[in-house]
């Protein structure tokens, strides 16, 4: 509370009780004339918080000290937990986790796209929420001889020497590097790596700065093979990919279906034994010549990748008649009147994937406004220990 009425300011440490995890994964509380978002928290927490940024009646804050643990609280099993920039839910429970995710879906669809979804959001648990991670971004600071994650709200490297999320394949990768870097040589003060794992022991690496070529490496799932490397989007989770697209094909079959930020052909080539033709859309020409190579590997003869960006392809395209859109867009949403471009075109089923709630809410109150009715939604947590979920939402035109 505030004293004698006087107003909060930023360094002020208030007493306050974490009442629910919001969007971000934030802890929401409150205080008198105040709504504060705690980072790290737990719901039921009651925790002493500095206040760090204020706008107007909102406060940003971060915890002091832990009072009274909530019963969802548990020891975080990285030493690196709050200091690293990664992972934002490793002091909750996995079940505490996956509810929370649900209900940030919820909050998203209710209070950003004023959708009223009353069915049932059911969450697949990734089989492991440690050890799962199979792609990694990690970074390099020469002057500092650092290496691993960028820090919480910082572009300042953390040190990491283990990672409990990685899969031991990268895990060894993230040793090695940490060990053959040869700082001298670098020519930048800072050096960006991106990393990815497939079956068995395969890894590939990539950066501009490295001289070693960046290898090719595959993953099998539902009998499809997929080829790619670090140069290219694969999915981070490959424990749940076979789930990921039995939710997001459920038992659409047809004559003509859209592949929209296909990647590999992930979604493309079990889509091709179900539809008699499927165009793929991909702006990242590597990940389309990965898509091309899984297809003809696979004796896929009824699919055709398209290397452009979304955008402009739905701009320049007619595609009248498609039984079947699905669209995967990356974090940052779809282009510009991409989805307007979607409802126009209006396929009789849309399939819509996300790894950003709010986003998808906004893109849900146009497709629903363009006579769109959901089907079901179905959360899968590809992302444990962060605050982040897939979604995917099925949807059918009136």
């Amino acid at each position: 509370m505030t004293i004698e009425n006087k107003p909060y300011s930023v360094g002020d440490e208030l007493q306050v009780r974490i009442e629910k995890i919001v969007p971000r994964g934030l802890g929401l509380a409150f205080a008198e004339r105040l709504t504060i978002f705690v980072p790290l928290a737990a719901a039921g927490d009651q925790v002493r918080v500095k206040i760090n940024e204020l706008k107007k009646r909102t406060a940003f804050a971060e915890i002091v000290e832990v009072l009274e643990p909530s019963p969802d609280r548990v020891t975080p099993p990285c030493q690196y937990f709050g200091i690293c920039g990664g992972c934002d839910f490793q002091q909750l429970s996995y079940q505490a986790q996956l509810s929370a995710k649900v209900a940030i879906i919820r909050d998203c669809l209710q209070r950003i796209g004023k959708v009223e979804f009353e069915g049932e959001i059911k969450i697949i648990p990734s089989p492991q929420p440690l050890g799962y991670r199979s792609r990694a971004k990690w970074h390099a600071d020469r002057d500092g001889k650092k290496f691993g994650y960028y820090g919480r709200y910082s572009h300042d490297v953390v040190d990491v020497g283990r990672c409990p999320i990685l899969t031991p394949t990268l895990q060894n990768e993230l040793t090695r590097l940490r060990s053959s870097l040869e700082w001298d040589t670098m020519w930048n003060d800072r050096l960006e790596i991106e990393a990815a794992s497939g079956d068995g022991e395969q890894v590939s690496v990539y950066s501009a700065e490295l001289l070693e070529q960046t290898a090719e490496i595959s993953f099998t799932a539902h009998e499809e093979k997929y080829s790619f490397s670090a140069r290219s989007f694969f999915q981070g989770n490959q424990l749940l990919i076979g789930e990921l697209i039995d939710a997001a094909l459920g038992s659409s079959n047809g004559n003509k279906a859209l592949d929209l930020y296909c990647g590999v052909g992930l979604f493309a080539l079990p889509m091709a034994r179900r539809f008699a033709q499927v165009i793929g859309v991909e702006g990242n020409s590597d990940a389309v010549g990965f898509a091309r190579k899984n297809a003809r590997a696979a004796g896929l003869e009824n699919v055709n990748f398209v290397a452009r960006s979304v955008g402009e392809y739905l701009e320049s395209h007619e595609l009248k008649d498609t039984d079947f859109l699905l669209l995967d867009p990356p974090r940052s949403g779809t282009e510009k009147h991409a989805i307007r471009d979607i409802a126009r075109l209006r396929p009789k089923q849309i399939a819509y994937i996300s790894c950003e709630p709010s986003i998808l809410a906004r893109d849900l109150a146009v497709l629903t406004a363009a006579g769109y009715t959901i089907e079901t939604i179905t959360a899968l947590d590809l992302f444990p220990q962060t605050h982040h979920v897939e979604t995917v939402v099925r949807l059918k035109a009136n």
